[in-house]
């Protein structure tokens, strides 16, 4: 494990820390499940067209005995298409969960801990930057709800789980993977870069 990150990876899209959530699983099950989540979003930006650059899991000693973990998929900007762009930030919370119900280790409080409401905050501003209306709790005029994108996400995350495994446990292994490595593990086409990365 390294030293703690730098500051921005640690921080919501609007310069926040996001918030620490203390865990009952194993620094083991733990960092695998951050590789779920990372390649959720990895792999559903690639197959939705959004070119990866990165995928990783960040973890690092807090001291007497304690661990952090972070993790951050970097993809390339470009056009974005507002429904698939939330689905992708919906996958990787989802794709965690699954992680934890296929290998046993699911619980209420498990699932409460592994919520990812900084992935809805940046679905829900950078939507609105492009004059579409993401709802929380609600379906707004000519717009979606957070419910509706997280359907979306739940069916490509059950369409493409064999794709999310493989690059998952990759990540876990080799802790950082670029997107031409997830293109190649997976069949999948990582688009050209259209511009600088977000």
């Amino acid at each position: 494990m390294a030293t703690v990150p730098a500051p921005e990876l640690l921080a919501d899209h609007l310069g926040n820390p996001k918030p620490r959530q203390d865990t009952t699983l194993t620094y083991e099950e733990a960092r695998l499940g951050v590789a779920f989540h990372e390649a959720g979003h990895a792999v559903l930006a690639m197959t939705y067209g959004f070119p990866v650059v990165s995928s990783e899991v960040i973890a690092w000693d807090m001291g007497q005995g304690g661990w952090g973990l972070t993790g951050n998929t970097v993809i390339g900007s470009g056009e974005v298409h507002a429904w698939r762009y939330a689905a992708m930030c919906a996958a990787g919370e989802l794709a965690n969960v699954r992680y934890l119900l296929v290998h046993g280790l699911w619980t209420p409080d498990r699932a409460a801990e592994i919520t990812a409401e900084h992935d809805r905050a940046l679905a829900v501003d950078m939507l609105a930057a492009h004059g579409f209306s993401l709802g929380h709790d609600h379906v707004p005029a000519a717009g979606k709800s957070w419910g509706q994108v997280r359907g979306m996400a739940a069916r490509k995350v059950d369409r493409l789980w064999r794709e999310i495994r493989t690059v998952a446990h990759a990540m876990n292994e080799s802790t950082k993977l670029t997107g031409e490595q997830i293109a190649a593990m997976t069949g999948l086409t990582n688009a050209p870069m259209a511009g600088g990365a977000v």
